[in-house]
């Protein structure tokens, strides 16, 4: 057997990819994207609320801000999840009930969202000219209701294509919740992709996983471009009919 056949049947056994399919379309990709989107806006709205804290008047509330980030944007993701998911876990079963660890791999992938668009958001905040915030000052508007109507929907119009990202990111590290021991119906893509692989001994449903990531992620790529190319250059001119085509025009209906 050549090395050519060998790699194939090791990465490329189309029985091995068909049978894993239909349990990664109907379990595997809606888990991964209920656990990316949900954690994305929950980390989001934290965010939020974190870059207002850091850039508050008040020292208390920047350092508690600055900590927070420093915190969650220096820990590996997965000891994240895995304190966040075995520490709490047992709290969260005794208050619910519930054996499920899928809300600790949601809230461990918010709290590590919410560092990143944390920092995301208050960068953009920080990027809108300060003759804004004077500007609606003037207008009347007190400093609460100038960040709110003013400042903030520029600073996040400037950092859409960081928070798609961000989101990107997001749908790849949901891959690491499997630490926590998912139930059979909670298993995202890449559980469902190990577990068939380690059943057969072949690593074709790894690539059958590959195949699923990527079809959610290249895009998502390419639509953040799209966004940041619009961003910068901003909507095309409508071009004004000439003026001597007009006439003859005209003439021409005459």
């Amino acid at each position: 057997m050549d090395f050519l056949t060998r790699l194939r049947e090791t990465f490329l056994d189309w029985e091995k990819i068909a049978e894993v399919l239909p349990s990664m379309f109907s379990v595997g990709l809606p888990n991964t994207l209920v656990l990316a989107i949900t954690s994305g806006l929950i980390g989001a709205f934290a965010g939020l609320v974190l870059a207002l804290m850091g850039i508050s008047r008040n020292p208390v509330a920047r350092w508690a801000a600055r900590v927070y980030t420093d915190v969650f944007r220096g820990l590996p993701a997965v000891l994240t999840i895995l304190v966040i998911g075995l520490g709490f876990g047992p709290i969260f079963r005794e208050m619910t009930g519930s054996n499920s660890p899928y809300p600790m791999g949601v809230a461990a992938l918010s709290l590590m969202a919410a560092a990143y668009t944390g920092e995301i958001f208050r960068s953009g905040i920080q990027s809108v000219d300060k003759g804004q915030l004077e500007a609606s000052r003037a207008l009347g508007f007190g400093y609460g209701a100038s960040m709110r109507l003013v400042v903030v929907p520029q600073g996040i119009r400037r950092v859409l294509p960081a928070l798609m990202n961000q989101f990107i990111a997001l749908i790849k590290d949901s891959s690491l919740v499997f630490t926590l021991g998912l139930l059979a119906t909670e298993r995202e893509l890449f559980q469902i992709g190990q577990d068939a692989a380690a059943r057969s001994g072949n690593l074709s449903p790894y690539v059958a996983a590959a195949i699923f990531y990527l079809a959610m992620t290249i895009p998502l790529t390419h639509l953040v471009n799209y966004i940041d190319a619009r961003l910068r250059s901003g909507r095309p001119e409508k071009k004004e009919p000439d003026d001597a085509a007009a006439v003859v025009g005209k003439g021409a209906q005459a």
